[in-house]
């Protein structure tokens, strides 16, 4: 993936730096789009997990929608020209002044999470005399099996209605004037890395679907079944581009979709993570008693989910990438004052000096997107392969 011609490039960039191969992500939003649309699908691309300006771009060139959790997702993707009709506003805690903004915007629907939250919905809807569309985010109570931090569909998550709520929320809301409800909303959480949940969720939506048709005779245009497919971390470039057919057909072939339904996807790590690596300095190699660190001008400043979350990422020396070379285990760490700041231990890489450029690789999802400037560091720079080609025409870059 790093021929000798781009780490030369490398070599004179300051670091740590961001590096988005535009090539692959291309391939990857044309496969989704092609997936998709065997089946009519819509997909809201997650904004939370990568905001940066050139992806943005290029995802909105393929037709995708946008998914937002806040209300400056929501004016990111306005100003981004997302179309309204494709925007999509969930979270559990939106403020009044996020409701404004985005009942202002008139975009595509909130994907509402308490009967509280619908109610005050209803009452600026009324002073701006708008129909707001909402879809009713339901608790599913289904184990994504994935990172404790990372499930959202338990019944003890704060996320979404509990199921027990929903016909009394149905009902509440059916006596709000300004409110038109177009869909049910579930997210059951992310990383996930077998698709035995989503038919699970498949099947509990079936079950809610057919509750609320016998109880209430509602039949909801919309169906949005969240994202939360994972990628896989530990090998890297055996899986660069998810298999978005096989989650799609396995949708299709597990949910019973009703006349005239639209179903809904929201898709965020998938579409960007493997396009994405964190490439940093080895500032040096320190000798301890029964280990050795290597210590990288990135931190968890650049990088925090090893920290928050124990994440795992493919950590490569690229300036050694020789087979033959002795290998050498390290635990690999940042620069920061905190025991936390590290990437992983026991790292088995190339016999590794100071200066080598380290490539830590699945890291266009949750990467860029939650740098912070703790220790006051500098927020590392974004680089990409098709500018690189633009300025350097002889550098073939592998991809």
């Amino acid at each position: 993936m790093f021929d000798k011609e781009l780490l030369k490039y490398f070599s004179n960039l300051e670091t740590p730096f961001y590096y988005y191969d535009m090539s692959l992500f291309r391939k990857s939003l044309k496969t989704l789009k092609q997936a998709a649309k065997k089946y009519n699908y819509n997909v809201h691309y997650a904004l939370k997990a990568n905001a940066n300006n050139r992806i943005l771009e290029t995802i909105k060139e393929y037709g995708f929608g946008a998914d937002c959790v806040s209300g400056n997702e929501v004016q990111k993707a306005i100003e981004m020209n997302f179309s309204p009709e494709k925007i999509v506003f969930a979270g559990v805690g939106k403020s009044d002044a996020e409701i404004n903004y985005a009942i202002d915007h008139s975009i595509f629907g909130f994907n509402s999470e308490s009967i509280e939250e619908i109610e005050i919905i209803n009452e600026w809807a009324i002073k701006k005399d708008k129909i707001v569309p909402v879809s009713l985010r339901i608790n599913p109570d289904i184990d994504a099996i994935t990172h404790d931090y990372l499930t959202t569909g338990l019944n003890e998550n704060k996320f979404g209605i509990p199921l027990p709520f929903l016909d009394k929320v149905i009902e509440k809301t059916n006596h709000l004037t300004h409110i038109k409800l177009i869909g049910l909303h579930f997210h059951i959480g992310s990383q996930i890395t077998t698709l035995e949940p989503y038919i699970q969720l498949c099947k509990r939506v079936n079950d809610i679907q057919d509750n609320l048709l016998k109880k209430h005779g509602i039949e909801l245009k919309h169906i949005n079944l969240g994202g939360g497919l994972g990628i896989n971390y530990e090998k890297p470039d055996t899986e660069l581009i998810p298999n978005y057919s096989r989650f799609f057909e396995t949708i299709h072939k597990h949910l019973n979709v009703q006349k005239n339904q639209e179903i809904h996807f929201e898709l965020g790590r998938s579409v960007v993570g493997q396009m994405g690596s964190l490439i940093s300095r080895v500032l040096y190699i320190k000798k301890g008693i029964k280990k050795q660190f290597a210590i990288l001008d990135a931190g968890m400043t650049d990088l925090i989910r090893p920290a928050l979350y124990g994440s795992h990422h493919k950590i490569e020396n690229i300036s050694k990438q020789e087979s033959i070379m002795k290998m050498v285990k390290y635990d690999v760490v940042g620069p920061v004052c905190e025991t936390s700041d590290s990437f992983d231990n026991n790292v088995e890489l190339p016999k590794t000096e100071r200066k080598d450029l380290v490539a830590i690789r699945s890291t266009g999802a949750y990467g860029e997107i939650m740098v912070s400037q703790y220790n006051l560091r500098n927020k590392p720079m974004a680089v990409y392969s098709d500018e690189l080609l633009k300025k350097n025409s002889h550098i073939d870059i592998l991809i």
